[in-house]
């Protein structure tokens, strides 16, 4: 692969970080959902999303569509538990702890990328990329110890969230580096998993939760979930990290949090305070230590 090419597959899978900023407004605009009912909401819209792509490839003599789901077990596997194991815990952990908190605690996961790759084969983990760790973990600690009124101490109420939002940054990092291993699977299949995940969320929700029939605005967030951080998100991020730089996306994946936090400020969703901005300077500020070799190296 060239140079040029990996650029344009690591700009590719950068426009997954501008949808994923997204992520946490339209989460808490469809609040009223339980968890698993929009896993299976968001993921049918996404799964729809892709079979319409794979009709309109095979119309213009592309292959059958079918022939998408036809992946290795291992794929399956890894693809399924990444999507619907992130997203169960992502939803679970908007429905039992602060928006702005959950979100944040979530966004490690691009530390934990940087941090997991320079233990991968002619990689080496550094002492910024331990200081960068612990600036992170720090920033969360501020945010579990925070409570609703901004002074310090634990509210053992939103203590399921927390550690659903953590769950999330170690699932998602470890996704994202495993698929790296598989890239002879095609982004395409990333389709087939939404559609798995989608049963998975529905089966989950009926054994477990009551239906809600959602009002007009929160299927408006549906809507924009399944099409955006949910649908075409993962297909870009899933080409980026099999055919592009993995460590810069995880640098650029840094600014997720910033735009998130602000957007959720801007519409309403979360309070502007000083421990939050600490905790998000602590956060991004880490994930830019942990990674400054690599915008070092792309310097030179």
């Amino acid at each position: 692969m060239t140079s040029s090419s990996r650029l344009a597959a690591t700009l590719v899978g950068g426009i997954a970080v501008l949808l994923w900023a997204t992520l946490a407004l339209f989460t808490t605009t469809a609040a009223e959902i339980p968890p698993f009912e929009l896993v299976a909401l968001t993921f049918a819209v996404a799964f729809l999303l892709f079979l319409g792509k794979w009709i309109i490839a095979r119309a213009q003599g592309g292959a059958p569509v079918l022939s998408h789901l036809r992946q290795p077990p291992r794929a399956w596997l890894l693809g399924v538990a990444g999507l619907f194991g992130y997203h169960a815990l992502y939803f679970t952990a908007f429905a039992h702890a602060p928006a702005v908190e959950a979100s944040l605690i979530a966004y490690l996961w691009p530390l934990l990328l940087v941090l997991f790759s320079a233990l991968l084969p002619g990689e080496h983990l550094r002492w910024w990329h331990v200081a960068g760790g612990i600036a992170g973990f720090a920033g969360a600690v501020l945010l579990v110890l925070q409570k609703a009124g901004g002074g310090p101490g634990f509210d053992g109420a939103h203590a399921l969230g927390y550690l659903a939002a953590l769950g999330c940054a170690f699932t998602w990092s470890g996704y994202s580096l495993l698929s790296r291993r598989l890239g002879n699977v095609p982004s395409d299949a990333v389709g087939g998993f939404c559609g798995a995940t989608a049963i998975l969320g529905l089966l989950t929700h009926l054994a477990l939760e009551p239906t809600v029939w959602p009002g007009p605005v929160a299927w408006l967030a549906v809507l924009a979930l399944g099409l955006g951080p949910v649908g075409i998100a993962f297909f870009v991020w899933d080409y980026g990290v099999k055919r592009g730089d993995i460590q810069v996306l995880g640098a650029l994946a840094y600014t997720s949090p910033l735009i998130s936090t602000l957007l959720l400020v801007l519409f309403g969703r979360a309070q502007a305070s000083a421990m939050l901005a600490l905790a998000c300077l602590l956060i991004v500020g880490g994930a830019f230590l942990a990674a400054k070799d690599i915008v070092r190296r792309r310097a030179a």
